[in-house]
């Protein structure tokens, strides 16, 4: 029979395993999140397995003193193997990103030249390509973000969204300029049309899978991909409106 982990000793083995065995599901769960449109490399198992990696050293290195909730810590380790496992299948190559970038441009450019939200119509006139091809970029969107939100949107930001802080290495300068970012995200989330605020809302802050969110929008779950990709799009439009891309 396994003893309990106790806060006042390192846990042995038995009490080691059986944090792990407790937690899978917990690896399953983000895998489940990030787990849309996996690469052809890649499938929904080999996520899981990166994430499982990602628990145990979150186990072995997790410290009760510093306050954090082990579920907490151990998120951000899970995440982050399966983001670089993501990264060396070449999931979101660089231009890419950058392709991204000039689209979500291109889409700022317009709101401040008519002085609101333009339409899919209006941006694809202007980006010459189709509304099908656009549709693509918004899917493509989806992908990135996935792998890197905080890229995306702005250069130097290094946590967003459902990135955690490391406990490990905590910078006031950083966790200031945070703080920022979100004041202005939860701005520009304010000026964003209801639909792509309730996206990206049921998304990252109540953490509905996709297929859940289209449930309640009523649309498959591969609109939805093409919703919050949009959504992104001009979340990072509205962010670079004020000085964060």
């Amino acid at each position: 029979m396994s003893r309990p982990l106790s806060p006042s000793s390192n846990p042995d083995l038995a009490a080691r395993e059986e944090l792990i065995l407790k937690n899978l599901p917990l690896v399953r769960y983000i895998a489940g999140r990030m787990g849309t449109r996996l690469p052809p490399v890649m499938d929904f198992e080999d996520l899981v397995a990166a994430g499982v990696l990602g628990l145990i050293e979150a186990v072995d290195r997790y410290d009760w003193r510093r306050g954090v909730k082990f579920e907490t810590f151990a998120s951000t380790r899970i995440r982050g193997a399966m983001l670089d496992a993501l990264r060396a299948a070449g999931w979101a190559p660089r231009s890419l990103v950058q392709r991204l970038r000039q689209v979500a441009a291109a889409q700022a450019r317009l709101e401040q030249g008519q002085g609101g939200m333009v339409t899919d119509a209006q941006l694809a006139s202007a980006l010459g390509i189709s509304a099908d091809e656009l549709n693509r970029v918004y899917e493509q969107a989806h992908q990135v973000s996935l792998v890197s939100l905080e890229e995306f949107l702005a250069d130097d930001v290094h946590r967003l969204g459902e990135n955690v802080a490391d406990p490990e290495s905590p910078d006031p300068v950083t966790i200031l300029e945070e703080q920022e970012l979100r004041r202005s995200l939860a701005r520009a989330l304010a000026s964003m049309e209801e639909q792509d605020r309730l996206v990206l809302t049921l998304y990252y802050f109540e953490k509905l899978t996709l297929k859940e969110i289209g449930q309640i929008l009523g649309v498959s779950e591969s609109r939805v991909c093409q919703l919050r990709g949009r959504a992104v799009i001009r979340l990072r439009a509205a962010m670079a409106s004020r000085g964060w891309a």
